[in-house]
Parts: structure tokens; C-alpha cells; sequence
């Protein structure tokens, strides 16, 4: 969406707003802030939308506080956005309208674990991270992986997935149920423990991606798994990415149960070979992983080098090791970071796009081709187990015919990935950056998504300005 689209939308709220701020600084005190520095941390962005201030920023600490925060708001029209961690990638924490940014990290709580059930019950404030060292002693884990520590909550609300959902899905996949707060403050539940369930519409599946606009979770039952007896991981390099996006076509056709499958095009390797101080060659690699019974992880890995030298890759350069395979994934995760050394003082702008893993290899084709006619800097990586990859745009944020350039570059971007009957956003969500591509892609669902989100929060005060034009 057009930057001057986004800084219009400003609907005057200033009257209710200053009412609602009054009441919960007189009800929560120390625990309501408006000084200017933690009101800008809470509306940061990593895209080019500049950062749009709440009024004021609560930190709830109980479920019964999101509830009685919410009915202040609604009484007064004031717009609340749920705030987990802050991870989220296209403008969801800003608040252009104002109101109040709800921070959900003190509500951080891992409730119970059912080692029985693999399952358990979270408070949205834990992290990923939090609750994988919760359950380490207990043999299990869960294995949504986006990469940054967000909070639980606020992957649920954005459906985010990872370099894990090939094999475990996508947070869409690994929510059974939630309870959440509606925008007049009532709480409800969306389903019990039971795997399985055809009671009624299913407002778990509702709730999770709706990015804050139709209700603030407030807590999570979540799938869990066995560790692995075996876990193996390695790099593949390829002459050129169509090549390995063929390699990783053939892989998922013939049913090779990959858990992680990730592409970096040459210069991402690059900057994640000179940032994370690797030992390989600067060419399209695969980072893939296996998980298993240590004679299935070997047959795995046997079948994945004789796809990938009959497309001109390999040697596989596996590492089997605890602390190798932790820090050849801690060079995917950091390749934000790493991408920024490519153009220092350069703003890293993330984008994705997802398409059917047959067209996987023409759309980045086409999308590589796409850079450099426009002149622009943008390294490649991608989940492509499952078609998604993701474009870092190195902007100077000084000059706007770069950033003209950007968006233009973003919205073919979109278009191309649409065409391939593909989605706009992988795993990124719509928020702010995304609004214009979707009723491209899913026509007239928008209108039933306006009204839904028009019965359940008929006042708008619930992330107002996010997904719905």
C-alpha cells in the first residue's frame, strides 16, 4: 500500500481517547505509560511506514486486566493493538489512529503441560524460546520456528510458521484452542483439548491470523512433539537457484519427510558466510534438516544428495553435533543482520510471497530479473519446502526514489505471486504494508471479512487500520 495511502488515516478520536487514557492511568498507575520513549518502542516497524505512536502503553498481567482494559476502551472508542514482542514485520503494532498499545509480556505464564496429550496451555506473553526451555526435561517441544523470539500470542495472531512448517505446519496447524477477550470485553473459548472436534464454526482458525482486529488472545492450547531421536542438518550448494528450487520440487514430489528445507540465493550466502564466519562457498545453497530414527535420517539424507547432484548440487556438508547444527541455523536466523553488512547504513525492508512449489523456481526467476532491472540491492532467502521465500530489500530510507522504487518493485512482487495462484503473504501477514494486494487476490472474501470484523467489533477499536482497506 502507497506510504501517503497509510499516513492519510488518521480519523479524529482525540476526545475519547484522552478520556479512556485518564481512566486506566487512574486504575493502573505506573502499570499505564505515556512517556514518549516506550510508547515509540511499542509502534517500532521494520518496514517503510514510519512509526505511528499509541497515546499511552498498558501492561496487563492477568486475563481479567485485558478485560477490563478493553471495556474502558470500548466505552470510550479508543483503539487498543495488542503488543507481544514486537517481531511482526508489516506495520501490525502501529497505531494510526492512536489509543492504546496493549502490552501482553507479563502475561508470560507456561499454565500447564500434558505430556500425555503432547500438548499444553500458554499465556501470550511466552516466547517460543521460553516454552522450548520449559519443556526441555520433558522429551517434547514445540516447533514453530520464525526465527525472531516472538511471543506465542502474537504468532497465533499473525499465523506466523517458520523454516520448521514443511514437516510441522504452520501456527494455523498447531493451535487447538484459545481463549480470547471481544472487543465489548467478554471472554470467550473457542474450543476444548480434544484433537478433534465439529462443534459448531470454528473460531479457533478465526482468531488465529486475524492480527488483533477480531479479538486479544489470552491464552493458547498448543500441539506438542517428540525431540527427535536423531536430528542431522547440513548445506547443499547448486550452480544457480533454479537448480536447487528443482532439487527442492523433486524432494517434496517423492515424499522425503524434510523438516527443514531453506534456500539462500548467492548473495545471501554471501552475507551470511562473511556475518556468521562460515566455512562455504558463496553459491544458491539448501539448508535442509532431517528428523528421525537414526537409520531413517541416514536414508534421507542418502535420497536428498542423489536429487541434488542429478540437478548439479552437492556435496551435502552435514553437521550432526548439537552446537555445528546450532550454529548453522543461527546463520539463517541472523540473516537479517547479516544482510544489512551488504549496504551498511542501509535499511533492511522484509517481504514474502508464497506459491504452489511447482512454480517456486519461475517466480523467483522472475523476481530475481525483477531486481535488477530495477536497480535495487535485495538478497533471496526462503522456507521453499513449502513455496514461501522472502526478499530483503537494502533501501536508503533518504531517498525517495528508492523507496518509490521499493513499493512499486513489492506490488509486482504481489501480483506475480497471485498470478501463480499464489498468496501475497506467506507468513508475514497483511497489517498495514499488505492492504492493497489483498482483495487482488481474494476478491469478494473481503467483503465477508469486513463484515465479520464488523459484527464482532462494531465500534473498530480493535487494531483499526490493519488487513481491511
Amino acid at each position: 500500500m502507497a506510504l501517503a495511502d497509510i499516513l492519510a488515516e488518521r480519523p479524529a478520536r482525540r476526545e475519547g481517547i484522552a478520556g479512556a487514557v485518564a481512566v486506566l492511568k487512574q486504575r493502573f498507575g505506573e502499570r499505564l505509560v505515556t512517556g514518549e520513549d516506550v510508547r515509540r518502542a511499542h509502534a517500532h516497524s521494520t518496514t517503510y511506514i514510519p512509526n505511528q505512536m499509541p497515546d499511552a502503553v498498558a501492561f496487563a498481567e492477568s486475563e481479567e486486566e485485558v478485560q477490563e482494559i478493553v471495556r474502558i476502551c470500548a466505552e470510550y472508542r479508543t483503539p487498543i493493538v495488542a503488543f507481544g514482542t514486537g517481531s511482526s514485520l508489516e506495520g501490525h503494532v502501529n497505531a494510526p489512529q492512536g489509543g492504546i498499545s496493549l502490552d501482553l509480556s507479563r502475561m508470560d505464564q507456561v499454565l500447564a503441560v500434558h505430556p500425555e496429550d503432547l500438548d499444553c496451555v500458554v499465556q501470550p506473553g511466552v516466547t517460543r524460546e521460553a516454552l522450548n526451555a520449559h519443556l526441555r526435561d520433558t522429551g517434547l517441544f514445540f516447533p514453530i520456528d520464525p526465527g525472531a523470539n516472538a511471543s506465542l500470542g502474537g504468532m497465533a495472531a499473525t499465523r506466523a510458521s517458520g523454516t520448521n512448517a514443511v514437516r510441522y505446519g504452520t501456527m494455523r496447524d498447531n493451535v487447538i484452542g484459545l481463549t480470547a477477550v471481544m472487543a465489548d470485553g467478554s471472554l470467550i473459548r473457542t474450543a476444548r483439548r480434544a484433537r478433534k472436534t465439529s462443534a459448531g464454526y470454528d473460531l479457533t482458525r478465526l482468531l488465529v491470523g486475524s492480527e488483533g482486529t477480531l479479538g486479544i488472545i489470552t491464552q493458547l492450547n498448543l500441539k506438542l512433539y517428540g525431540i527427535p531421536e536423531t536430528i542431522l542438518s547440513g548445506v547443499c550448494p547448486f550452480p544457480d537457484v533454479r537448480s536447487a528450487c528443482d532439487a527442492v520440487i523433486q524432494t517434496i514430489q517423492i515424499g522425503i519427510p524434510v523438516a527443514r528445507i531453506e534456500l539462500l540465493d548467492a548473495q545471501s550466502m554471501q552475507a551470511a558466510i562473511a556475518y556468521s564466519q562460515l566455512d562455504l562457498q558463496p553459491q544458491p545453497s539448501l539448508f535442509v534438516e532431517f528428523h528421525g530414527s537414526q537409520g531413517s535420517v541416514a536414508e534421507q539424507a542418502e535420497m536428498f544428495e542423489a536429487i541434488a547432484d542429478e540437478h548439479g548440487g552437492g556435496p551435502l556438508k552435514s553437521a550432526a553435533r548439537t552446537e555445528d547444527r546450532a550454529q548453522l541455523w543461527k546463520a539463517r536466523h541472523q540473516f537479517y543482520w547479516a544482510a544489512l553488512a551488504l549496504r551498511p547504513g542501509a535499511k533492511g525492508i522484509a517481504t514474502d510471497v508464497c506459491v504452489p512449489v511447482s512454480r517456486l523456481a519461475d517466480c523467483i526467476a522472475e523476481t530475481q530479473a525483477d531486481i535488477d532491472a530495477a536497480g535495487l540491492v535485495a538478497p533471496i532467502v526462503g522456507h521453499v519446502g513449502d513455496g514461501n521465500f522472502h526478499v530483503t530489500l537494502l533501501l536508503d530510507m533518504e531517498s525517495q526514489a528508492e523507496i518509490d522504487a521499493a513499493e512499486a518493485f513489492m506490488a509486482r512482487l504481489a501480483e506475480r505471486a497471485v498470478a501463480m495462484d499464489g498468496t501475497c503473504t506467506g507468513e508475514h501477514g497483511i497489517g498495514q504494508g499488505k492492504r492493497s494486494y489483498l482483495r487482488k487476490e481474494l476478491g469478494g472474501a473481503v467483503d465477508v471479512m469486513k463484515t465479520i470484523k464488523s459484527a464482532l467489533d462494531p465500534l473498530d477499536i480493535l487494531n483499526p487500520g490493519k488487513i481491511l482497506p
